[in-house]
């Protein structure tokens, strides 16, 4: 195929690996890319910052299993992205992040935006590297993907100069009209000439040096044979009593819906009493007769055979010490490093661990458990009891827990939630049932704020026909509410919830109360609705307990007819997470 510019070829590579959308805030550096992208079917999203171009690559590479893109400009277009780089790396997201450089020739000398970009994407990427020669342009997209993707899943970087990306007739008009030897006489001109045409010659018709020469990859050590472990856990489950099964967010890694699906029949068919988290939530839909959300606490205590799935020992589970020391531990996670990190398992399995549930639902038959899940089940429904008692709590503003009881039975079968917040995303937590695999985001372990504006365009692209319900906290909608625009302009229409209680309510409440004052945590009932008005969107202020039901429903009339919605609702105070901050 014979290509117009370095753009072309990017575009026809990732098309190739089946790439439907690239985030970008646009840059002289980068534009050939995005043209080129367009050419070959790629649909072209461009925001309004761009983390939220590496957030919405994030969410689409969680939602369907091909790895997010996004391409932004040299310098601090690049820096820009840098905490979402971050946040995919923890989240063991597979992106591909293209980021504009100065031309080859210019590197190190002064020119604008150009900076060491690869000190600092190297430690937040499995692979960070800048292409200098147009041979090598396709495969390292290929090499890329395959990277991203192989092994634990995490973000790479591409630095691609802006002399590989323009046609080469283009580009040497360039470098002879800005040095000046068009003009110039003598041996030395002529001798800078000639350097630069041997330049654009290697720059444009080098052959290719393998890219694995560069990067010697990724190759995932054998812990063993997993065929027997698995019977071993088989035979562990036979004989437990009280067994526990906790999946994490990696369960799904790299897994497409209909997998997810099939992840989703393997564990029903286990018959263990599961607790999701992360992106596995909504993995068994909004009802489950093994599912639990309450109380997995208690339960890791009175467990004597636990099985974590892609969760690692990090404080979430409390370093490993909320599992009793007396109940056999069984982990299955693609890191080594996560599989021992704060508690060694008795079995340990370097797997994918949805590929470890489906293995093991066929090696194993469900156990008789019917006291074990009458004991959790009670727990179960008195919490779900308490919450609608607090929910019912009398109050002139709006009950954050009576708003998601109702947001809970209108929510579409194919909802996706993106949350984005502290109190009031934990708060939806414990009320919020996703319907299905894959339509749950939060941030992950990295806690980041700033996600929402960029997870919902993701989910948004990716589930046009679905509704996108987008809670954020009041402290975390600043981040990305811009994107209200970016929604606009290109014709997608998800519902953002803001919960505005005028403060940075999760860290008020404990430092309040233990140091006594409140500097830095205040904030305005600030009007949001309005400010989504502004960027062409839907504003509806909720303020009246009694205007639930009927600002829910218009919001979702709104969003059918195309519009995005943008709901403020002003929230009493609340204790419900009281004593909840995390270190």
């Amino acid at each position: 195929m014979t290509h117009e510019h370095g753009g072309d070829i990017i575009g026809e590579r990732l098309a190739r690996h089946g790439v439907r959308f690239l985030f970008t805030l646009c840059g002289g550096h980068i534009s050939p890319i995005l043209t080129g992208a367009k050419k070959h079917g790629i649909r072209i999203i461009d925001v309004r910052h761009e983390a939220n171009a590496a957030f919405a690559a994030d969410a689409v590479a969680r939602m369907t299993g091909v790895p997010g893109v996004a391409a932004v400009t040299a310098g601090p277009g690049v820096t820009n992205t840098l905490t979402a780089v971050k946040n995919a790396q923890m989240a063991q997201s597979p992106l591909l992040i293209f980021g504009g450089a100065t031309a080859t020739i210019l590197k190190g000398r002064g020119s604008l935006q150009d900076i060491d970009q690869l000190s600092l994407l190297g430690p937040l990427t499995k692979w960070a590297t800048s292409i200098s020669t147009l041979a090598a342009l396709g495969p390292a997209v290929d090499r890329a993907i395959e990277v991203a993707t192989q092994g634990v899943p995490g973000p790479v970087f591409l630095e691609v100069p802006v002399d590989l990306l323009y046609p080469e007739s283009i580009v040497r008009e360039w470098f002879m009209k800005e040095s000046g030897v068009q003009r110039a006489k003598g041996l030395g001109a002529r001798a800078l000439e000639l350097y630069l045409r041997g330049h654009l010659y290697r720059q444009f018709h080098a052959p290719h040096l393998p890219i694995e020469k560069l990067n010697p990859g990724f190759k995932m050590p054998q812990l063993g044979s997993s065929q027997a472990r698995i019977k071993k856990v088989a035979e562990l489950l036979r004989k437990a009593e009280r067994p526990v099964l906790v999946i994490g967010s990696q369960a799904l890694v790299n897994t497409p819906p209909a997998e997810a699906q099939e992840l989703a029949a393997a564990v029903e068919r286990l018959g263990i009493p599961t607790w999701l988290g992360g992106m596995a939530r909504g993995l068994l839909g909004r009802h489950s007769e093994v599912q639990f959300r309450h109380k997995r606490s208690p339960a890791l205590k009175e467990a004597d055979l636990v099985l974590i799935a892609g969760f690692p020992f990090d404080f979430r589970l409390g370093y490993g010490r909320k599992i009793s020391s007396k109940a056999t531990l069984v982990a299955a996670n693609l890191s080594s490093q996560d599989l021992r990190k704060n508690r060694k398992p008795e079995v340990a399995l370097q797997m994918h661990p949805g590929q470890f549930l489906r293995e093991l639902a066929d090696s194993a038959s469900a156990g008789s458990w019917q006291g074990w899940f009458r004991q959790l089940r009670e727990r179960e429904d008195a919490r779900d009891a308490e919450i609608v008692e607090q929910a019912s709590a009398p109050g002139e503003l709006i009950n954050p827990l009576q708003l998601f009881l109702r947001l809970e039975e209108k929510m579409a079968d194919d909802a996706v939630l993106c949350v984005d917040g502290g109190d009031f995303v934990a708060t939806a937590s414990y009320i919020l049932r996703p319907r299905a695999p894959l339509c749950w985001l939060d941030p992950g372990v990295f806690g980041t704020l700033g996600v929402g504006g960029g997870f919902a365009l993701g989910a948004a692209l990716c589930r046009p026909k679905s509704q996108t319900w987008l809670i954020w906290g009041d402290g975390s909608s600043a981040y990305s509410l811009a994107e209200f625009d970016t929604y606009v302009r290109h014709g997608l229409a998800p519902i953002a919830i803001i919960g505005t209680d005028a403060s940075w309510a999760q860290i008020a409440r404990d430092q309040i109360e233990i140091l006594g004052d409140a500097i830095g945590t205040e904030l305005l009932r600030t009007p949001y609705h309005t400010v989504a008005e502004g960027y062409g969107g839907v504003g509806l202020l909720l303020t009246d307990p009694a205007a639930i039901d009927d600002t829910l429903d218009q919001a979702i009339e709104h969003s059918r007819a195309g519009r995005p919605v943008c709901i403020n609702a002003h929230l009493a105070g609340s204790e419900f997470r009281k004593g909840s901050l995390s270190m």
